[in-house]
């Protein structure tokens, strides 16, 4: 692998390992519900930027880390980020050539989504926690992803990333 290639995975793999130390920063308890999805939010712009690169595998293993890092229920967050990676790489088309204000509206059903599925899987597991706190997120992200968004598009055209 040519030292240019491995600069491009740097940048998407240092993305990343920041949106997950985002993810498990403490917060303040008022502010703890109102945690955007960093994770989910990188995985989404990467998956619509670069499809061929990255897909379910990165979502399968980003979720697992960050399960590993809450420790919470294992699996519970690689299932729904990997799911999240395969509806961004079915309409990754349409959702590039989508205006920034569409984009957040799918970005807040995805993480919407997500949020449904750890909901039921926690359910599941007989684990009952705040409605407040599946739904907060979604709401959170919206207005965080036109940040994300220009600020990966910068990084990804300053590197040549392709």
């Amino acid at each position: 692998m040519s030292l240019r290639a491995q600069g491009r995975w740097a940048a998407i793999i240092l993305s990343f390992i920041i949106a997950l130390s985002l993810a498990i920063m403490p917060l303040p308890h008022a502010m703890e519900n109102w945690r955007p999805e960093w994770t989910t939010l990188v995985l989404i712009y990467w998956c619509m930027a670069l499809p061929q690169r990255v897909g379910v595998g990165v979502g399968w293993l980003a979720g697992l880390t960050l399960d590993v890092l809450r420790s919470g229920l294992l699996g519970q967050q690689a299932l729904a980020l990997a799911i999240v990676a395969y509806l961004t790489l079915q309409f990754h088309r349409r959702l590039r050539v989508f205006p920034l204000w569409q984009q957040c509206l799918s970005v807040f059903t995805l993480i919407a989504m997500q949020e449904v599925i750890q909901l039921w899987t926690t359910g599941l597991s007989s684990e009952t926690g705040p409605l407040s706190g599946y739904l907060l997120p979604p709401l959170s992200s919206l207005f965080i992803w036109p940040v994300i968004f220009t600020v990966l598009r910068l990084i990804r055209r300053r590197q040549h990333i392709r």
